[in-house]
């Protein structure tokens, strides 16, 4: 039976009005009741047959987070990577990514640091994704929910002072202009050094909104934004048989004066909801947005030999992408008989242009390299950058058209399913301007068909209770997360494909405190490789499988004291060998992935003795985990550690906060994270910075 055949069991979306008012019900403190990012859809938390961690309002403040690495320390399943001391890079389920990042659902993929300024909050979604968002997404991925102009006047200034001479400043500014139109801006500079010798960072960025309601079943929501960020390309410490080298934390090996990494973006986006009478609710995004990115690095290019000698390289690279994304869903709830659907239907288009040019550093304008001590690891030679026979020189346009559908199901109370599909036309146009025009393999087209399937069950044993099972993928195209590795040599290769097979419980234990608990396993197939057994040929794999356990608990324990933080048990291993026979560096099949733990523990505390005054205590630990995926003959491992962090707060009157955060409170020597085994970041000695909020 048709939902319009049945007009007695036609149900009536409320309008967007409703809708709104459900939004600033979607975080209460540490716990998240709603998300639209999982589904498109807005759907209770619990409901979701998926792994999602959010970083709440609350949170991100009481912990002064600033960036997405502060977030993921307290994701379980979730690690970051040093990412060449320019990008923010992270792992999920033990899939490595620098291009699954979001906002508010749309895609935000070069490779820089994104600030949160203008976040409402932060989505982690573990899992490939491939229905909800198309390419990547392999192992999970993260969204930003930004602030948008509303119906409450605002106004705040946020004012930050850290060792290093870290100094931050923001400002929230909302006016209600009448019933049918209200403007906010949100606006940030910061400037400071580093524990890290000659490191430093400056930062600054504007985002204005405004927010339209020309009637009551309407909403626009336009916003424009410029962020740029200026810092040092630090890629931290070289090893020395087989661990992190033993030198001071702050120690520069390379030349921090002759490492800058420079990111611009501007961007325009626009938001238009309208409820239809009969039920049926249009949402269009469309994001466009011009980056500029840029960097430059002197660094250490080896181990620290037994002499106490390693060698210094030096490159640059700039990126241009100019990206125009639009999506359009359709939601429309109906009944068949006494079963409820919600249908989710839409369209993305998308048009990427990325230029990239990268260049090698000779030392004394003659060598690609050369010597230093450990006694001494910097360098003052003059270095020139000019294209090496292999340094990158093209220009790639890729286009999107893609559909997708799906169905949410609500059998009866207990039961519900989900079921969706989406297909995306990838194509791709690459030029590589290193070869002149007319000869072979100057410009590449490939054309993918991405099919990317979703099921999950839930079983709601209690209201309060469910439990799930799911499946997805996701899809990969050969050029990478950043669309610029396409090769005459794996452009006729399918796209790499990644399965997650998953179960898992969410409770919301009280109104106040939510746990969950997910077991899964993620496969990678079609990796490309070369062929052990003929030289100069590639082949495919099936590369790598991770398996594991994620718990997390979010919440208010009593009144006065809340958590939030999980634990995640990751086994990652390479599946079938990568790399030739002959060569050192081949990686063997059963090899653990680098810079996945197996085991890694957090929990953010904050108990509030009254209403003035609150303590904060954070706890992070994992254990050992390899710098890199060893090859057959290397391997750099960074040892586990435990590391405390703290907090207090006053609530000095209604409008004035003032906080002080710790990080590190013991002091202990430990290693973050790596970029690769000789690029090794020192984690951070004991760090405190002061912020003051006030409302006025």
């Amino acid at each position: 039976m048709s939902a319009h055949a049945a007009d007695d069991s036609t149900t009536t979306l409320p309008e967007v009005q409703v809708v709104e008012k459900a939004e600033h019900a979607i975080t209460q403190g540490y716990v998240t009741k709603r998300s639209r990012t999982a589904t498109r859809t807005d759907t209770e938390l619990r409901d979701i047959p998926q792994s999602l961690t959010v970083a709440t309002p609350e949170l991100m403040r009481d912990q002064a987070v600033q960036n997405l690495a502060d977030v993921v320390r307290y994701t379980p399943g979730v690690g970051a990577a040093q990412g060449e001391g320019n990008r923010e890079t992270f792992i999920f389920r033990g899939m490595t990514t620098t291009g699954d990042f979001f906002i508010d659902g749309v895609r935000d993929d070069v490779q820089y640091y994104r600030d949160l300024y203008n976040i409402e909050r932060v989505e982690v979604l573990k899992g490939p994704n491939g229905m909800t968002f198309g390419r990547g997404g392999a192992g999970g991925l993260i969204n930003r929910v930004s602030k948008e102009a509303g119906w409450t006047d605002i106004r705040q200034v946020s004012l930050q002072y850290g060792m290093f001479d870290q100094a931050r400043g923001t400002v929230d500014y909302n006016q209600v202009i009448n019933d049918a139109a209200a403007i906010r801006i949100n606006a940030m500079y910061e400037d400071g050094n580093s524990y890290r010798d000659g490191v430093s960072l400056e930062r600054k960025a504007i985002n204005p909104t405004i927010t339209l309601k020309p009637s009551d079943k309407t909403k626009i929501v336009l916003g424009v934004e410029y962020f740029k960020d200026e810092r040092t390309a630090d890629r931290g410490i070289p090893s020395f048989n087989g661990r992190p080298v033993d030198t001071k934390d702050s120690t520069f090996f390379g030349n921090a004066g002759k490492s800058p990494t420079h990111t611009e973006v501007s961007a325009f986006n626009a938001l238009l909801e309208h409820a239809f009478d009969n039920g049926l609710i249009l949402r269009n995004r469309t994001r466009y947005a011009d980056y500029n990115k840029f960097y430059q690095n002197v660094f250490a290019g080896s181990a620290v030999s037994n002499s106490g000698t390693l060698s210094l390289s030096a490159y640059n690279n700039a990126t241009e992408r100019d990206s125009l994304f639009n999506q359009t869903d359709f939601i429309y709830k109906a009944t068949t008989g006494r079963v409820e659907h919600e249908l989710m239907s839409g369209v993305e288009l998308s048009r990427q242009v990325t230029t990239n040019f990268r260049k090698t550093g000779y030392f004394n304008n003659s060598s690609t390299s050369t010597t230093a001590s450990l006694a001494n690891p910097t360098t003052n030679l003059p270095v020139t950058f000019r294209q090496s026979a292999t340094d990158a020189d093209n220009h790639t346009v890729t286009t999107t058209q893609a559909l997708y559908f799906q169905d949410q199901i609500k059998f009866n109370e207990q039961f519900q399913a989900i079921v969706g599909l989406r297909y995306d036309d990838f194509d791709t146009d690459y030029r590589n301007d290193r070869l002149a025009s007319g000869a072979a393999n100057h410009k590449i087209k490939t054309s993918d068909d991405l099919w990317a399937p979703r099921a999950a069950v839930i079983y709601k044993p209690l209201a309060a209770l469910s439990l799930y099972t799911s499946y997805s993928e996701a899809y990969v195209p050969q050029g990478g997360d950043q669309l610029s590795g396409l090769t005459a040599d794996n452009k006729s290769f399918d796209p790499e494909k990644f399965k997650n097979y998953e179960i898992g419980a969410k409770w919301d234990i009280t109104p106040e405190l939510a746990f969950t608990a997910a077991v899964y396993k993620l496969e990678r197939l079609n990796q490309v490789t070369n062929d052990p057994v003929v030289t100069g040929q590639f082949i495919k794999i099936d590369g790598q499988e991770s398996k594991g356990i994620e718990l997390g608990l979010n919440g208010k324990l009593t009144s006065a004291w809340s958590v939030a933080g999980g634990y995640a048990y990751q086994d990652a291993e390479i599946s079938s060998q990568v790399g030739a026979n002959s060569s050192s560096s081949r990686i063997l099949t059963g090899t653990d992935v680098g810079l996945v733990p197996r085991h890694s523990f957090s929990l953010w505390n904050r108990y509030d003795i009254n209403e003035t005054w609150g303590v904060g205590l954070g706890i992070i630990s994992r254990s050992e985990m390899y710098a890199a995926t060893p090859t057959a003959t290397t391997s750099v491992t960074l040892p586990g550690y435990t590391r405390l962090d703290g907090a207090v707060f006053a609530q000095l009157d209604k409008n004035l906060r003032l906080q002080i955060n710790v990080e590190n409170l013991l002091n202990k020597d430990y290693y973050l994270y790596a970029h690769n085994a000789n690029n090794i970041t020192p984690g951070a000695p004991t760090l405190a910075r002061a912020t003051l909020i006030y409302n006025f």
